[in-house]
C-alpha cells in the first residue's frame, strides 16, 4: 500500500473532523467567550485529554501498535487477536479504577492543576462539576484508541480517522440544543461522544474479525512488553501536550480569560498539526513497524525520509501563513457573540507564537514514530523530559513580560529543541539520512514559503481588513488562496528548474 494513498485517506477525514471542530470552536467562542465558564470547561476538557496521551494515542502509538503489528506480520491474525484481547482487559480494569479515584478526589486535583482558580470561587466550583462529568471520557476514548490501533495495523485507516468527527458533532449539538447552560451541555456532549466513538470502532473492528472480549487478566510476554514501553512512550509522544498542560497550570494564575486565549489559539494551531502531523504518524507507524520486524531496513529508511520531506513541505508554509494571518483568522472565526474585540487582540498573537513551533511539532511526530517502530521509548522519554524542562524555564522567563503570549512562545521554542534532539539521535540509529536531494527539496520549500510570505504581507498592507463579515470571509479566503497558489507555483518552478539542470548534466 502506498504511503500517499493512506495519507490522503487519514488526512482527508481528519480535515473533515477539523472543519467540524472549527465550527465547534466558533460556537464555543460565541456562547462562552473568554468567561469564567469557558475557563472552567477548558480545564475540565483538557484534563481527560491530557491523560489520553498516557492511556490512548501516546501509549498505543508507542507500545501497542508496534507490538501488535509485529505479531500480526510474523505470527498471524489469531495470535494478534489474543494480544489485543489481553490488552483490552488490562486497559479496562486499570482505567475503571483510575476514573473512580479521579472522580472522588476531583476537588483536590483541581487545586493542583488550576491553582489560580482558588482566587475565583465560581471558576473553581464550575471546574469541579465539569471535570466530574467529562473525566469518564478517558475510559471510552482509550478503548477506542486501542481499537484504532488494531484497525490501523490492518491498514484500515478510514473508520479510526473518522472517529473524531463524532466528538465535534456531539459538542455542536449540545451547544445548539441547550443554549441556556452551554458549559454543562458541552460536558454531557463530551461523555456521550466517548461512548458512541467506542461503539463505532468496536463495530468496525468486529467486522475485521477482532470482536474483543474481557477475559481473565494474564501478564503475557506481549502485554508485559507493552506495559513496560507504555509510560515512557506516552511521555515521549505527548511532550507537546505536557507543555500545554503546564501552560494551563500557569495560565490559571493569570487574569480571567488567559486560559481561553491560549485554548482558542492552540485549537487553530492544531488544525494543520492534526491534518498533516497526525496523519503522517498514524500511517507511518504500522508500516514502519512491519518493515523493521521483517528486516527491510532500506524500506524503513525510505518511508521515514519520505515522511520528513512531506511534513516539511506542508508545515513550513502553514506556519508562516498562521503567523501572518493570525489576526484576520482569529477575528473571522471567533470575533462575534461573547468574544470581544479585546479577546481577539489577545488571542491573535498567541496563535502566531504557537505557529512558530508548528514545523517542529510535525517533525517530532515523525521522529518519535521512528523510535516507537523500533520499540525504543526510552530515547523519546529522555528528550521529552529535557523539552518539558526547557518549556518550563522559558515559561517562567517570558510570562512576566508577555503573559499568555510568552507561554505560547515557550511552547513553540521548546518544540524546536525536541525536534533537533530527536533528529540527532535518530540519525545515530541510521534510520534517517539527510541526503543532498533532501536539502535541495528543503531549499525549494523555503524559497517558495518566503515568496508566499512576501505576497501575503504586501497584500495586507495594500488592502486593509474589511468591516463587513461577507467581505471579511472573501478577504481571508482570498489571502489563503493566493498564498497557496504562490507557494505551489514557486515550488513547482523550483522542481522544474532542478530537473532541467539534472537533464543538462546527463
Amino acid at each position: 500500500m502506498r504511503l500517499e494513498k493512506s495519507l490522503i485517506t487519514v488526512g482527508g477525514l481528519t480535515s473533515v473532523s477539523r472543519l467540524f471542530g472549527l465550527l465547534r470552536e466558533m460556537l464555543m467562542s460565541h456562547f462562552l467567550g473568554a468567561s469564567v465558564i469557558a475557563d472552567a470547561f477548558i480545564v475540565a476538557f483538557k484534563f481527560p485529554n491530557f491523560f489520553r496521551r498516557f492511556f490512548a494515542e501516546g501509549a498505543f502509538n508507542a507500545a501497542f501498535v508496534p507490538e501488535f503489528a509485529g505479531v500480526l506480520a510474523s505470527q498471524g491474525k489469531l495470535q494478534a487477536k489474543e494480544v489485543a484481547n489481553q490488552v483490552f482487559t488490562w486497559l479496562t480494569c486499570i482505567l475503571c479504577i483510575f476514573v473512580g479515584l479521579v472522580v472522588i478526589f476531583t476537588p483536590s486535583i483541581i487545586h493542583i492543576i488550576a491553582p489560580g482558580f482558588c482566587d475565583t470561587p465560581d471558576r473553581l466550583a464550575y471546574a469541579i462539576e465539569f471535570t466530574r462529568i467529562t473525566f469518564p471520557y478517558i475510559l471510552f476514548i482509550s478503548l477506542a484508541a486501542l481499537l484504532s490501533g488494531v484497525l490501523n495495523s490492518l491498514n484500515r485507516f478510514a473508520a479510526a480517522a473518522a472517529t473524531p468527527v463524532l466528538l465535534n458533532i456531539f459538542m455542536i449539538l449540545a451547544l445548539l440544543l441547550v443554549v441556556e447552560k452551554p458549559g454543562f451541555a458541552l460536558c454531557v456532549g463530551v461523555i456521550s461522544a466517548g461512548v458512541v466513538q467506542f461503539m463505532w470502532l468496536y463495530y468496525a473492528a468486529a467486522k475485521q474479525g477482532f470482536n474483543l472480549r474481557l477475559q481473565k487478566p494474564v501478564l503475557s510476554p506481549s502485554v508485559s512488553r507493552i506495559l513496560t514501553l507504555m509510560v515512557p512512550g506516552a511521555i515521549g509522544a505527548g511532550v507537546m501536550q505536557i507543555n500545554i498542560f503546564v501552560d494551563m497550570i500557569l495560565a490559571s494564575t493569570l487574569p480571567t480569560g488567559s486560559l481561553s486565549f491560549l485554548y482558542y489559539a492552540d485549537r487553530l494551531n492544531q488544525l494543520p498539526l492534526s491534518v498533516f502531523g497526525v496523519a503522517i504518524g498514524t500511517v507511518l507507524l504500522p508500516n514502519l513497524s512491519k518493515a523493521l520486524r521483517l528486516g527491510n531496513n532500506k524500506d524503513a529508511v525510505n518511508l521515514q525520509e519520505k515522511a520528513i520531506s512531506l511534513g516539511l513541505r506542508l508545515s513550513i508554509p502553514s506556519a508562516l501563513g498562521l503567523v501572518l494571518l493570525a489576526y484576520p483568522i482569529i477575528n473571522l472565526i471567533y470575533g462575534h457573540g461573547s468574544f470581544s474585540s479585546e479577546s481577539v487582540m489577545a488571542t491573535a498573537p498567541a496563535l502566531a507564537a504557537f505557529a512558530i513551533g508548528l514545523p517542529a511539532y510535525i517533525l517530532s511526530k515523525v521522529f518519535t514514530t521512528g523510535f516507537f517502530a523500533m520499540q525504543n521509548t526510552k530515547t523519546p522519554l529522555k528528550i521529552g523530559l529535557i523539552t518539558v524542562a526547557v518549556n518550563l524555564f522559558l515559561n517562567l522567563l517570558l510570562i512576566g513580560q508577555f503573559l499568555h503570549v510568552g507561554m505560547a512562545l515557550a511552547t513553540g521554542f521548546a518544540a524546536w529543541v525536541q525536534a533537533f534532539l530527536l533528529a540527532f539521535k535518530l540519525r545515530e540509529k541510521s534510520l534517517i539520512t539527510f541526503s543532498l536531494d533532501f536539502f535541495k527539496d528543503l531549499s525549494s520549500v523555503l524559497l517558495a514559503s518566503f515568496c508566499m510570505a512576501v505576497v501575503i504581507y504586501q497584500l495586507q498592507i495594500w488592502v486593509p481588513y474589511p468591516v463587513s463579515i461577507i467581505k471579511a470571509v472573501i478577504y481571508v479566503f482570498g489571502l489563503v488562496g493566493i498564498g497557496i497558489t504562490t507557494y505551489v507555483a514557486v515550488y513547482k518552478a523550483c522542481l522544474i528548474t532542478s530537473h532541467y539542470k539534472k537533464t543538462r548534466v546527463r
